[in-house]
């Protein structure tokens, strides 16, 4: 089976056009996680000597300072040279997802070609980090698969059509499980069965040290506060109007409600940037990119498919993997993630009674 992957990769211009080396905002990045302007040439596999005359060289192009180094105290970023590293972090953020879309789209084409008898799994999905875990394992076993990150709408409209195999959503649990089956209900209809794939916390992703002092939803409408919010269609996006709803809170009262971030992991880069003091998402980015947390609903992530679907051998080797100890281990080790029944199938209408009143 073939693998495609496709990076994200930008590059600084001066002010009189004349543009940086490539592998700039890679040694920038280098020196920001390692303190060390010699781990991070070890690191890029560039040389000492190389790096200096590429810093230089940019600085003076610029005008301005990107490191300092101090001999005994290794080497720091200034403030645009932090700017810059947030930039890259934020670009890889917003794209990897729909890029590992785009390669899995080319990897299928490729498939086709070499071995047009092979069936492919298609998976639409509301984009998650154990989606991305279950993508890899069955990369590892030669199933080819059609991997699309999709909205919640989106990924429904899709297994209404027969377009997917499996459909991955999320689903509150508590109070706010009805009121976002409804929105979904009328594609949420059929013959289908759902697969669990874990449960997760969402809630406030906050700059490190909660320096603004947010305890809840309801300071978020405070005047100082600037909040970074996910796309319309998300799910995500539903579940923080119902949170708005429930608090009594007009979302227009909120600096930032309008601006969308296509992933959690976007939301979080655009909050370590210091471009807003507060986002709403998943756990696992807000650790990774060592925030505070306030856990406000946690929810069930999982795969809705057509019955007929697990006939086929590919997504029996799906519930073969959601099963396995040492999948539902790795899983257990993401931030705000449980596997505890993870490979669970259940009729639609037993995992979700509430369908039948909506």
């Amino acid at each position: 089976m073939f693998k495609v992957t496709i990076r994200p990769q930008w590059q600084l211009h001066a002010r009189d056009g004349a543009a940086a080396p490539l592998r700039l905002v890679e040694l920038l990045v280098g020196i920001h996680e390692t303190g060390s302007l010699a781990r991070a040439c070890s690191r890029a596999e560039i040389s000492y000597r190389y790096a200096w005359g590429m810093l230089n060289a940019v600085q003076k192009s610029l005008g301005a300072t990107l490191v300092t180094s101090t001999r005994g105290s290794g080497a720091t970023l200034t403030a645009l040279g932090e700017k810059l590293v947030w930039a890259d972090k934020r670009i890889s953020a917003r794209l990897s997802p729909l890029l590992d879309s785009l390669g899995s789209e080319i990897e299928v084409e490729f498939e086709r070609v070499y071995a047009p008898s092979e069936a492919i799994l298609r998976i639409h999905a509301s984009h998650g980090f154990a989606v991305e875990l279950l993508h890899r394992e069955l990369g590892r076993r030669n199933i080819a698969t059609d991997l699309k990150y999709r909205s919640s709408q989106e990924v429904l409209a899709s297994l209404a059509r027969g377009n997917c195999d499996l459909a991955g959503l999320h689903m509150p649990l508590g109070e706010f499980e009805t009121p976002m089956l409804r929105s979904f209900a009328k594609l949420l209809r059929g013959n289908y069965l759902v697969l669990d794939l874990t449960t997760r916390w969402q809630g406030l992703m906050l700059a490190p040290g909660n320096p603004k002092k947010i305890r809840g939803i309801a300071d978020l409408a405070r005047a100082d506060i600037r909040f970074v919010n996910r796309q319309i269609d998300s799910g995500t996006r539903t579940l923080f109007d119902l949170l708005l709803e429930k608090e009594s809170i007009d979302g227009r009262a909120i600096d930032g409600y309008d601006n969308g971030e296509f992933t959690h992991a976007a939301v979080a880069a655009y909050v370590a940037s210091g471009m807003a003091d507060a986002g709403f998402g998943i756990e696992t980015p807000a650790k990774r990119f060592g925030f505070e947390f306030i856990r406000l609903v946690h929810e069930r992530y999982f795969f809705v498919c057509p019955r007929s679907a697990l006939e086929n051998p590919e997504a029996r080797t799906v519930l073969e993997i959601l099963d396995s100890p040492a999948f539902q281990k790795t899983v257990n080790a993401l931030p705000g993630y449980n596997a505890r029944h993870c490979g669970r199938v259940l009729d639609l209408l037993d995992a979700f009674p509430a369908l039948r009143n909506v």
